[in-house]
């Protein structure tokens, strides 16, 4: 680990710009700086999501290895030009995607979040997660980034739809099926 926060304050954001890990300074609005930002947000979910559960260690084991990975993410949008998210990781989050999906049965309409507590927050991780994704598409648009990580938010955001529905059956609770209404005038 590079240095260690000693003062937490310095003063220098007090312009309205920040940091980069190259040093450079942008402002806090920038695309780049809400690419950090909503990863960073998406990893609090993240974390809250674990500590929801109980004692799934090979659901936490995975969730935990995402929190690192989405750390990694925020590096990497954290020194531009650098390319820390790889294929395997989207392939890792594919594999683990597979494994989750295949006791669960085919949709055959929409679900509502919810279901239980651990569901309804893994919805909450999947909707910033799809923020996050289209935040680094428009930061795409604007500066070079690494394609993986766009790919790695967008297969992530599928994992979590599994991952709420396998929570929402283990709680016993059930998928929450969307039912949709006719608008009557």
């Amino acid at each position: 680990m590079g240095n260690r926060l000693s003062k937490i304050y310095t003063r220098t954001g007090d312009d309205g710009s920040t940091g980069l890990a190259d040093g450079k300074r942008i402002a806090k609005n920038a695309q780049r700086v809400e690419a950090m930002g909503t990863v960073d947000e998406l990893n609090c979910h993240m974390g809250m999501m674990v500590e929801l559960l109980d004692h799934d260690d090979a659901l936490i084991a995975s969730l935990r290895q995402i929190q690192h990975h989405l750390f990694d993410l925020g590096g990497e949008f954290a020194i531009p030009g650098s390319r820390v998210i790889t294929q395997a990781h989207t392939r890792w989050l594919e594999e683990t995607l597979d494994l989750y999906n295949s006791d669960l049965p085919p949709l055959k309409n929409f679900i509502l979040p919810g279901g239980s507590k651990p569901a309804a927050q893994c919805h909450l991780a999947r909707a910033v997660c799809r923020r996050a994704e289209r935040v680094v598409v428009a930061l795409g648009h604007e500066d070079s980034i690494n394609p993986e990580s766009r790919q790695y938010l967008n297969r992530l955001s599928d994992l979590l739809f599994v991952v709420a529905r396998v929570l929402a059956r283990r709680q016993g609770a059930g998928e929450i099926l969307w039912q949709q209404t006719q608008a009557t005038l």
